[in-house]
């Protein structure tokens, strides 16, 4: 296939800034001149019409036209139409579970694997691209057939990830300490 062309964002917004403002000259250079269209997947977040308004002014304003999946009475052809996937955060219980939903596992890693669009992944959109959600910070508030993703990379990443503050008071278990205890478990891969 092409080569994998991937973008994955820990965070969309930080503090101080506004949606995607952090990395926006990094998704337009990603993007480039020949991506016209991006269709957003909004799954990751209940109110899907509103994500994707806020997703439409930020790449509108970086001259890149932008079609939600949820709008499309088929979802599987969006995908094989798409000039480039960005796919956002929220949930990434309930994003794994729309993407087994529509069936597009299989079709978003063609085209990213296979045809070497490009992949914007943010947060939840990064989560789901590794080899599973095994790692993610989010609550189960729904169950997605598997844990399984789309592996267009080799190992998992934990969004949000912070060091432990070593003047902290809380006693609970750190996200390291919960990365640690994944990779008791056998054949784990990697988590960045």
């Amino acid at each position: 296939g092409s080569p994998r062309r991937l973008l994955l964002v820990s965070n969309s917004t930080l503090r101080g800034g506004g949606y995607l403002g952090h990395c926006q000259q990094h998704i337009q250079s990603f993007l480039g001149e020949t991506v016209r269209r991006v269709l957003f997947v909004p799954y990751a977040l209940h109110d899907r019409d509103a994500y994707a308004r806020r997703a439409r002014e930020r790449f509108e304003s970086l001259g890149y036209g932008l079609d939600s999946i949820h709008k499309s009475c088929d979802p599987v052809e969006a995908v094989r139409k798409s000039e480039a996937i960005f796919v956002g955060g929220g949930n990434t219980f309930r994003l794994l579970k729309a993407l087994y939903d529509n069936s597009l596992i299989q079709e978003i890693r063609k085209r990213v694997l296979e045809d070497g669009i490009p992949y914007v992944g943010s947060s939840a959109g990064t989560n789901v691209a590794t080899i599973s959600i095994n790692t993610t910070n989010d609550m189960p508030i729904v169950y997605p057939p598997s844990l399984q993703a789309l592996g267009l990379v080799p190992f998992n990443i934990n969004p949000h990830y912070l060091d432990p503050d070593p003047k902290s008071t809380h006693m609970g278990e750190t996200r390291e300490e919960r990365i640690l205890q994944y990779h008791e478990e056998p054949n784990t891969p990697p988590v960045l």
